[in-house]
């Protein structure tokens, strides 16, 4: 009898509704673009991998990403009591994209605040979303939904340091065989990084995760909706195209998005991680990290 962990059963019910879609290539992520100052958190050191050098494998650039990553700043935050995650996201939802900036205080003991900004929602699903489209949510009032004890991470802490281990959480093992095994694994680890923190042991943990995922794809440098240099990776699975962007420097996910295909083609999802950390206080940001000069060139 399949038994299906709390986490990859939530994959599996936000990926059902299209799992019959058909499969197509489609561009999930803009044209590659110049380095730009709006890099991911500063590390505390700096070497390069070489995880753009010609030859490599998807696999040998993950793990030489892995192998080389730093802690960062809000590493060292970890100890304070609410973990902090601003995210912005596109949500296919009932034939329209909706689109939210999400930030979100989360205390151990599930309590917690969520303050989120809606804008207008984008008829139809075949849609890119657009790094002008972002200054909308600015305009937009806030909601604020205060949680008592239901807030929780996507898995328990402290998550698994071998890879196999905290694959087998993610996406059910019996179904690696399976077409929609890549997807599933692929949406375990974004939902992952969109929920809790992960520090350095744990996104090198994650990184692995993700080069176990059965044909994932290089697709060279880019930058994402915020305009932070990184590297492209893409799972093609299920009938659907997933795309994340990796900080070569921090091995932090930037941002993923999926486009799948008929009957409705289009986006289904695209998400974007814009901060990350640990504060003292419900509803206080944590103090800016300094701008780094992000570039995945090596």
């Amino acid at each position: 009898m399949l038994r299906l962990t709390a986490p990859a059963g939530r994959v599996a019910a936000a990926l059902g509704s299209a799992l019959l879609a058909g499969c197509h290539t489609v561009p999930a992520i803009p044209a590659p673009a110049p380095p730009t100052t709006l890099g991911g958190q500063q590390p505390a050191a700096t070497p390069a991998p070489a995880a753009t050098a010609p030859g490599l494998t998807p696999q040998q650039r993950l793990a030489t990403i892995a192998s080389g990553i730093g802690p960062v700043p809000a590493d060292s935050t970890t100890n304070l009591p609410y973990e902090y995650l601003r995210l912005q996201r596109w949500t296919r939802s009932s034939g329209a994209i909706r689109r939210e900036d999400l930030r979100r205080w989360r205390h151990g003991d599930g309590t917690g605040r969520e303050v989120t900004r809606r804008a207008p929602d984008v008829r139809g699903v075949d849609h890119q979303p657009t790094p002008e489209e972002r200054n909308l949510f600015a305009k937009a009032s806030p909601i604020t939904t205060q949680h008592q004890g239901d807030l929780h991470p996507y898995l328990p802490t402290p998550l698994p340091t071998d890879p196999t281990t905290l694959a087998g959480l993610l996406a059910p093992p019996e179904l690696a065989t399976e077409p929609a095994y890549p997807r599933l694994l692929t949406w375990g680890l974004i939902g992952l990084a969109t929920s809790q923190y992960l520090a350095q042991n744990e996104r090198t943990t994650a990184l692995h995760v993700l080069a176990s995922v059965p044909g994932i794809e290089y697709r060279g440098t880019t930058s994402d909706l915020a305009g932070r240099a990184g590297l492209a990776f893409r799972v093609l699975a299920d009938r659907s195209t997933t795309t994340l962007i990796i900080d070569p420097v921090t091995g932090e996910l930037l941002a993923a998005q999926e486009r799948i295909a008929a009957p409705q083609s289009g986006l289904f999802s695209s998400v974007l991680i814009l901060q990350r950390g640990h504060t003292d206080a419900d509803g206080v940001p944590p103090e800016p990290i300094p701008v780094r000069l992000s570039s995945p060139h090596r």
